[in-house]
């Protein structure tokens, strides 16, 4: 077999191989913040906590835009301890909703589900002290699952939609894919993956790294 047969049935086989490729196999690079604990509060809790028509008074903008960490912390009573002086987002919202750690939860003393953000249903309870009341809550407290906001313009470029599950893959020293990665789209939103702080600690991962997201 000649030289030039020979490169010939090569390029073929290459070709080939690259056509077979997965889609999953084309990579597009997501930024990782890591979220600490924090509390959503609804306008009702907000005026139980800190007095009737309180407003948040904001620190600093948060990467998602609207967003914004508030001046104002609370303390979280659990069963068996207090965790103060945790930070409040805002704007309010619909609901109240306390996302904290696993590892937070055994100072707590509680067991927080691993929840998708606003899935509250049979979530655990929590008491939140602020300085001009206490409120007792029946449900409320999460350990937020990990997410990544998008544009629809990522989703369209990454070719993923909303309520989709994706793998991240995250290189280093201790490299980690984060499996069921939920998407979610909204005009409002920037492109950025959210884990919390356990997971990043188990992965010696920071906020502005890169992971790189698998299209589906």
């Amino acid at each position: 077999m000649d030289n030039q047969l020979k490169d010939a049935i090569s390029r073929a086989v290459i070709q080939a191989l690259e056509n077979r490729r997965s889609p999953l196999q084309q990579i597009h690079e997501v930024p990782i913040a890591v979220s600490n604990r924090h509390v959503h509060l609804s306008r009702k809790a907000l005026d139980r906590l800190f007095g009737r028509g309180y407003e948040l008074k904001k620190w600093k903008d948060l990467s998602q835009p609207g967003q914004f960490a508030a001046q104002e912390t609370v303390d979280l009573i659990g069963p068996k301890g207090i965790i103060r002086n945790v930070r409040v987002l805002g704007p309010s919202r619909g609901d109240t909703q306390v996302e904290i750690s696993l590892f937070d939860g055994f100072t707590l003393g509680s067991h927080p589900p691993i929840r998708d953000s606003g899935d509250l249903a049979d979530s655990s309870p929590i008491t939140i002290q602020g300085p001009r009341g206490q409120l007792k809550l029946d449900r409320g407290l999460i350990c937020a699952a990990r997410h990544i906001h998008m544009h629809p313009n990522d989703a369209i470029r990454f070719g993923v939609s909303e309520g989709q599950r994706v793998s991240i893959q995250v290189p280093g020293a201790r490299a980690v894919t984060f499996d069921n990665v939920l998407i979610r789209v909204s005009p409002k939103y920037r492109l950025e993956m959210h884990i919390d702080l356990d997971e990043a600690n188990a992965a010696n991962l920071k906020t502005g790294q890169i992971g790189y997201l698998s299209r589906a």
